[in-house]
């Protein structure tokens, strides 16, 4: 097994070359890096959204981005599970039993921006599940990402995802009978872990995470995978997807991939390498995948 240092260490200069939201600092005896360039605000952006305006585009999800909380409300609501800080955003007017998704945040941390991932993912009918593996801190520079993400307890994280899990299939809210995960970077490596870990999983999606290139640990998966990656990552470049997709087909496992001439966190609206071409494509991908593999109607 790989030490779970260097695992660090690796997922570290994935996440350093690749997420950009705050502007980049540097290391102590290193020249600085040069800050990666932030979209341009819209001239056309709303002042404010209405409660109930549609989030499921690329367009009106981007344009939260540039909204505070007081003009485009969170749909959900904060609560504790198992002890746990964690954000349940449901689909207006639902009844259970709901299908469901664990949504695990990037290495800033439970943020609004995922927040806003899970109200999405609600709009579109599921019971979503935002989970918090830092207690309750959030990151506004690499140098704290860097920190709290080491910081990571592997067993108490694992234990977290396995509580969020169960949380979806018993609460009254919700009495999900088929649930799945979606996860960003740092998210997308715990994605796939929830993958390994829980045989009763039924899908499981990576938005450009460190990904497992041994077939005999990825036999223990049993859910549909799903892979979002951008092959301008020098972080998880296209041969380590490759790889992936070798070991998965070599442990007979369900796989799908989509790659875009696109750079690590293109997917999301508050970085510098935000795509919304390859975005909005990968979002449709998504809905489409996760509508099949839960069953949703």
């Amino acid at each position: 097994m790989v030490p779970r240092s260097f695992r660090l260490a690796c997922l570290a200069a994935t996440l350093a070359l690749g997420c950009s939201r705050p502007p980049a600092t540097a290391t102590p005896g290193e020249a600085t890096p040069p800050p990666a360039p932030q979209p341009e605000p819209r001239s056309d952006a709303p002042e404010e959204l209405p409660p109930g305006a549609a989030i499921l585009d690329e367009e009106g999800f981007a344009a939260l981005h540039q909204l505070s909380a007081e003009q485009a409300p969170l749909r959900g609501e904060d609560l504790q599970v198992a002890g746990v800080h964690m954000y349940l955003s449901l689909p207006e007017g639902a009844t259970a039993p709901l299908p469901a998704v664990v949504v695990i945040h990037e290495w800033w941390g439970l943020d609004d921006h995922i927040r806003r991932w899970a109200d999405r993912l609600a709009a579109d009918g599921y019971a979503a599940l935002a989970v918090d593996l830092y207690d309750g801190a959030v990151a506004t520079d690499r140098e704290a990402a860097l920190s709290l993400m080491q910081g990571v307890d592997e067993t108490r994280a694992g234990e977290i995802l396995a509580a969020a899990h169960r949380f979806l299939a018993e609460d009254s809210r919700v009495r999900a009978s088929r649930r799945g995960v979606v996860g960003w970077s740092f998210g997308g490596d715990w994605s796939l872990r929830l993958a390994l870990a829980q045989p009763d999983l039924d899908a499981a999606v990576i938005y450009y995470g460190r990904l497992e290139t041994d077939p005999t640990v990825l036999a223990s998966i049993h859910a549909p995978i799903m892979g979002v990656f951008g092959n301008e990552d020098a972080g998880i470049p296209p041969a380590t997807v490759d790889a992936f997709a070798a070991a998965m087909k070599e442990a007979g496992k369900s796989l799908e991939l989509h790659r875009y001439d696109a750079q690590h966190a293109f997917a999301d609206p508050s970085s510098g390498r935000y795509n919304p071409e390859a975005a909005e494509d990968a979002w449709s991908h998504t809905r489409a995948f996760l509508a099949q593999q839960l069953e949703r109607e």
